[in-house]
């Protein structure tokens, strides 16, 4: 039987570097007012409505109704040089070796917080924590590597504020998420694309030569629903000095959909006895006699499911103010990545079509795999320092700097996530229009190093696949433009 690449996918594809102002692939973007200064002093220093989702203690801190409803525009770009790949026999693959990827998204966010006694607070939002979208040209050289890369999860978040004394409040809340994703990529079937019409036509004494198996495309698309929560502590022990901390818990989805793969070859050893098609070999495509060429299956779809945990965070904030005009923010957020440690997606289907083969032992090597990839992330750290200063009471001008650890070794940096550490310069301001409406603009420009990639397919043991590979260097830059309108009621 022809020996067939796993189908590496990773919903971790979830974690491109074109999500903007994101570590790994968490978004940041639920607060225009926070982004002003980079996110530093984000629950600690008293905003907005947005504290629903970054410190629900800190409501206790607003009066009144409050309403925030914004959108961060993303612009982002990836590009890619001196690519290099081989398919499974080690034949050289041709195609685009140099290109870039872009993004443009716009990514809404909803809040609205009012109090419900001098002791209680409580708010509800609507966000989006994770996500990514990337789509490389069908030619690119690493196709058997990535391809389509879409995934997306939605937050409806509940909360609520407690203020224990005059200085120190808590709070919490319950989010309910929905995470949706589809990731594709081209199939090598162990080089037959890679031969040629000549090469494969004297292989055969015959032009049965049948160029579909250069279109094949592997396939993956689910969804689920989880929940998670959110815990917060705010205080002011000392006039002036606003502090938080806060927890985001992780969240697990099972992602359940379809595995789907296009034009895969049909071997001999399959249709042995079957008058509708000529077998040369048991190992080899058979022959349709239908139409002359070497035979495919159009369509092959399995039922399938993959678990995704999106990481636990904590972070430490700080708004300190020295004067009725000038004050600096900090914030230090920890994200307990190391749990991620590998993509699995298996078969759920009790017809499968696509497993009988990916999870022989020449391929993955366990039952009902259809795609594994190692990860082994890393913890990482985030830091950020901001200031902000009132120029005019109607007019407040923030700025920031945010640098974010990369959480993928070097080892595991690949096409689908060519990430490295990155700084984050922003610039932002709050212009209040009246008593009860305000804007906030914010700008954030990325930078980051580049990033190399040696990337190889592996089976559920962690031992190399085949010959594939793929290699090549990456640059990456972002940036974000972002508005938000506020309401006091």
């Amino acid at each position: 039987m022809l020996k067939k690449t796993t189908v590496s996918i990773a919903i971790i594809a979830a974690i491109s570097s074109l999500n903007a102002q994101a570590e790994g692939y968490k978004l940041f973007e639920q607060s225009v007012s926070s982004m002003g200064n980079g996110y530093a002093g984000r629950g600690a220093q008293i905003t907005d409505a947005t504290l629903v989702y970054s410190n629900p203690a800190a409501l206790t801190q607003l009066t009144g109704g409050h309403f925030s409803a914004g959108v961060s525009l993303i612009d982002a770009q990836t590009n890619y040089r001196n690519m290099q790949a081989r398919s499974a026999n080690g034949q050289v693959v041709a195609g685009r070796d140099e290109g870039h990827n872009t993004l443009t998204e716009a990514v809404p966010f909803l809040f609205y917080a009012n109090q419900y006694s001098e002791k209680v607070s409580w708010g509800v939002g609507f966000y989006v924590p994770f996500g990514l979208s990337s789509d490389y040209d069908n030619d690119f050289v690493g196709r058997y590597f990535a391809d389509e890369t879409d995934i997306q999860v939605l937050s409806l978040q509940p909360a609520i504020g407690y203020k224990l004394n005059d200085n120190w409040s808590i709070g919490a809340a319950v989010s309910v998420n929905r995470a949706a994703g589809t990731l594709s990529k081209y199939k090598d079937h162990a080089g037959l694309c890679e031969l040629g019409e000549a090469t494969t036509n004297a292989m055969f004494g015959a032009p049965v030569y049948n160029d579909a198996y250069c279109h094949s495309q592997y396939e993956v698309s689910g969804d689920d629903i989880a929940f998670g929560y959110t815990l917060g502590i705010h205080g002011e022990p000392i006039a002036g000095t606003r502090l938080a901390l806060s927890y985001h818990s992780q969240v697990r989805y099972t992602l359940k959909g379809d595995s789907t793969i296009t034009n895969t070859p049909i071997t001999g050893a399959n249709v042995a006895g079957n008058p509708n098609f000529m077998v040369v070999a048991p190992h080899l495509p058979a022959i349709d006699l239908s139409t002359g060429k070497l035979a495919s299956n159009a369509r092959l779809t399995e039922a399938s499911k993959l678990g995704l945990t999106t990481p636990a965070s904590a972070a430490f904030s700080i708004d300190q103010q020295f004067s009725d005009a000038f004050s600096l923010q900090f914030t230090a957020a920890w994200t307990e990545w190391s749990k991620f440690e590998s993509i699995d997606i298996v078969s759920n289907d009790p017809n499968p079509s696509i497993s009988t083969n990916t999870q022989l032992p020449q391929n993955l090597n366990s039952p009902g795999y259809i795609g594994y990839i190692p990860e082994q992330w890393q913890n990482s750290w985030s830091y950020a320092l901001g200031a902000t200063y009132v120029l005019q009471p109607e007019l407040t001008l923030k700025a920031g700097i945010a640098y974010d650890e990369n959480p993928i070794p070097q080892s595991h940096k690949t096409a689908r996530i060519p990430t490295d550490h990155r700084t984050w310069l922003t610039v932002g301001a709050n212009w209040a229009l009246s008593d009860k409406v305000s804007l906030d603009i914010a700008y954030g420009y990325l930078f980051t190093g580049d990033v190399s990639i040696n990337e190889s397919e592996y089976n559920v043991q962690d031992q190399k696949l085949y010959n594939s590979s793929l290699t090549g260097d990456y640059s990456n830059k972002a940036q974000v433009l972002a508005i938000q309108a506020n309401y006091r009621f």
